[in-house]
């Protein structure tokens, strides 16, 4: 996308054009994306053995054919790099980045530690240059911010950057859900047509997601819907 006013980073949340021709309905394209978060001081966390990554949720994408988004941190690709490396060089996925700590880029954010405004620009560059280190490809110029949290400052200090902010319409609820059905509802209640869905790929965080998607994907394919990814979600839509 172009850069926004007064050169601030642009910010995407749905696919708001694209009905058929001669104004019939829009298209039932929606994009699951996956948030694959790591702090920068969770690695003591992970030595002791708990689990940020979800393999078996990334599995069940590629059995079902989904099409997907993951938005990853670079501590989470310096964690996981063989996992991080796999996923981008899988087609049915592209990577963007999540900010290399996790940290906040506006306050209040859930309690997290903030980024300072001069610093931002730096670690998203730091997350990029982590998934060239462990050699992930398909990597695309967008963004999520941690949380989803973001002021005016942020998108003009993100400027320079060159990336998309990619925010999202339907909140999963999967974050520390253990109720799976409670969150595949919430999901379907909530897709239109240019959705765009905000989940989890972090077991230890998300313990409920895989088992919402296996309920998400079928349904809202019977509902007539197809997965696509950010990048063609965004193609035509704004």
């Amino acid at each position: 996308m172009a850069p926004g006013p007064a050169g601030r980073t642009p910010v995407f949340e749905r696919r708001t054009t694209g009905g058929g021709a001669g104004g019939g309905p829009a298209e039932k394209v929606v994009a699951l994306t996956f948030d694959a978060d790591m702090t920068a001081d969770q690695g003591p966390r992970a030595a002791s053995g708990e689990r940020f990554d979800n393999p078996e949720l990334v599995t069940l994408l590629r059995r079902l054919k989904v099409p997907s988004t993951v938005f990853m941190t670079g501590r989470w690709a310096e964690e996981y790099p063989a996992q991080a490396k796999a996923i981008g060089a899988d087609p049915l996925f592209e990577v963007a980045n999540h900010s290399y700590s996790h940290h906040a880029f506006s306050a209040p954010c859930y309690g997290l530690p903030v980024v300072g405004k001069n610093a931002m620009t730096r670690d998203v560059e730091r997350a990029f240059t982590a998934f060239r280190k462990a050699g992930v490809r398909n990597v695309v110029p967008y963004f999520r911010f941690p949380g989803g949290c973001y002021d005016d400052t942020a998108l003009r200090a993100l400027a320079p950057a060159n990336v998309t902010a990619v925010q999202w319409d339907v909140v999963s609820g999967d974050a520390f859900a253990t109720d799976a059905d409670a969150v595949a509802e919430q999901v379907l209640d909530g897709v239109r047509p240019g959705s765009l869905v905000v989940m989890h790929c972090t077991r230890s965080a998300a313990p409920a997601t895989e088992a919402a998607v296996r309920r998400i994907v079928p349904e809202l394919r019977e509902r007539g819907y197809r997965f696509v990814k950010v990048s063609e979600l965004m193609k035509d839509g704004g």
